[in-house]
């Protein structure tokens, strides 16, 4: 059968008469109002928790924007065989909603370094740096010195907690890395990826720090091959030249960081075999480097070799929970991110997906009376939900409505990115293409190498101990500040003398901005698609 403009209106009405057989409650307004009224009681009934936080698990969801929230939350129940709208993600029953405003310190829309030095550090600075201050510059080493910030997950080592790391993506990338290094730049995984002139300044890579600034007791994700000295073979890929070690200066940290957790239960493993043999009850750390770059997308990752952002995420808090004075946790879904970049809509719902089994997982190991569950954004990006689709229409699918070119589009496509085509003049036609596969790539307005990130607001949500401090609209630096007051870490402990029910709200003021470095910063430097995969 042809597909026309009629064929397409014929499937979505079919589409849509059988939504209505099976959904005829919704026609009764009944419906509405009662479902509305059990949300209403179940606010009314909640009562603020206002206990001192013993643990703070953070999610960060990389590049998750509120479109691919929604996306991915109708992609779910699709795969249910639900029509997907109405579905409840894990993240849906948080009760505490706000937004995050994301600019960086220079520039409109920022990169994942600076947003995640301001939501885990405080303060906001500018692209492509880690853990300074916007007094620091990108790539310059001498401006790094004396404008070095910190993070909580340094504050609550220091409160005596445990803490880790999770990341699909590398362990040295932007999000995870802002939680232990400073650094001028964002690409300074290993001393081969540092300037001599930096290095005569006294700046060190970022794989160095990882073992140096904070004693972190789990480290999960990717990386292997900044840690290793250059040639070393990996020993997933013995036989593939780009998976080899990258160090110039001879030092094997996977190594290093064994020696140095003499007289504790210190395990490094690179496989799920190894990972699946670690007894989370009698290992006081682990640090487990599973690619030599960034992980596997959830999709093409083959469980019998890889563990899950669940399993990860499982391991870490079984190991750091056994500490009395509790934990702090950042686990990060880094790639939705990637998947956007390069323009795979399927591909990032997929990982949204997993990141919220993730949340589940977590959410089923803690107690929400002592543990406060952050989960937000650190940027969004160009993706667009439009075209008038039907209820229950797949969200990976074709817009009913065609162009006036008289072809269809889909339901999700970029503003700019890899996806920009012109054919004869014209965008191609759709309608033999297969939209739905994990390798279509969206078309997108503007033709860029890589998807940018965009500006909007993120959402932040919350539940726990203290989770109301989230509720509103902040600055996105404000969410470290609230999160360590929950948890009584860092410099403001007026929460630890605070009598039960009556909270005590911080307010904090935004930081001055300044000009940007523009002539620092070249496209290649601005762009944040960031991946490293060894192909399989």
């Amino acid at each position: 059968m042809a597909w026309t403009p009629a064929t397409a209106l014929s499937v979505s009405l079919l589409l849509l008469s059988g939504f209505a057989q099976s959904r005829v409650e919704e026609e009764n307004p009944e419906f509405w109002r009662s479902q509305a009224q059990k949300s209403l009681q179940s606010v009314l009934d909640r009562k603020l928790n206002t206990n001192v936080s013993r643990n703070i698990l953070f999610f960060l969801g990389d590049g998750m924007g509120v479109t691919t929230y929604t996306a991915a939350r109708i992609l779910r129940g699709q795969l249910q065989n639900q029509s997907g709208e109405e579905t409840v993600m894990t993240m849906d029953t948080f009760p505490s909603v706000g937004l995050a405003k994301t600019y960086s310190v220079d520039f409109q829309i920022p990169d994942s370094a600076a947003t995640a030095t301001a939501f885990l550090c405080g303060v906001k600075t500018n692209l492509n740096t880690i853990g300074v201050s916007a007094a620091a510059r990108n790539g310059i080493c001498k401006t790094q010195k004396g404008n070095e910030v910190t993070s909580i997950l340094k504050w609550a080592k220091d409160a005596g907690k445990s803490v880790g790391i999770v990341t699909t993506t590398r362990v040295q990338h932007a999000t995870p890395a802002a939680s232990y290094a400073h650094s001028a730049s964002r690409k300074w995984y290993s001393d081969a990826d540092v300037p001599e002139s930096a290095k005569k300044d006294g700046c060190t890579d970022i794989s160095s720090q990882l073992l140096n600034n904070t004693d972190i007791d789990v480290i999960m994700g990717g990386g292997r091959k900044y840690m290793t000295p250059r040639g070393t073979k990996d020993p997933e890929y013995p036989w593939d030249f780009l998976s080899r070690g990258r160090r110039k200066d001879g030092r094997d940290l996977t190594k290093e960081w064994q020696s140095m957790k003499a007289g504790k239960v210190a395990r490094y493993v690179w496989n799920k075999a190894d990972f699946d043999a670690v007894d989370p009850e009698t290992t006081d750390y682990l640090m487990a480097l599973f690619e030599p770059g960034d992980l596997r997308f959830e999709v093409d990752r083959d469980p019998k070799v890889d563990p899950s952002i669940v399993e990860m995420t499982e391991k870490a808090v079984r190991i750091l929970r056994k500490n009395p004075k509790g934990f702090f946790l950042l686990v990060e879904g880094g790639r939705i991110d990637q998947a956007h970049h390069d323009g795979r809509a399927y591909m990032a719902l997929h990982e949204t997906i997993a990141f919220d089994d993730a949340i589940a997982k977590g959410l089923e190991l803690t107690d929400e009376h002592e543990t406060l569950t952050v989960v937000m954004a650190d940027h969004s990006h160009p993706i667009t939900f439009n075209g008038f689709p039907f209820r229950g229409q797949s969200i990976l699918g074709k817009s009913p409505l065609w162009g006036t070119d008289f072809k269809p589009y889909t339901t999700l496509m970029y503003g700019n990115g890899p996806g920009y085509k012109l054919a004869n003049g014209s965008r191609p036609d759709l309608r033999d293409v297969d939209t739905k596969t994990k390798d279509y790539v969206q078309m997108s307005a503007a033709p860029t190498e890589s998807t940018t990130h965009s500006g909007e607001d993120v959402a932040v949500l919350a539940r726990g101990p203290m989770s109301h401090l989230f509720q509103g609209v902040h600055e996105q630096n404000y969410i470290a500040h609230a999160m360590a007051y929950a948890a009584c870490v860092g410099t403001d402990l007026r929460h630890c003398d605070a009598p039960t029910g009556v909270p005590v709200v911080q307010t904090t003021t935004p930081g001055s901005s300044s000009q940007p470095s523009s002539s620092l910063l070249t496209w290649e430097l601005l762009r944040s698609a960031d991946t490293d995969v060894r192909p399989r």
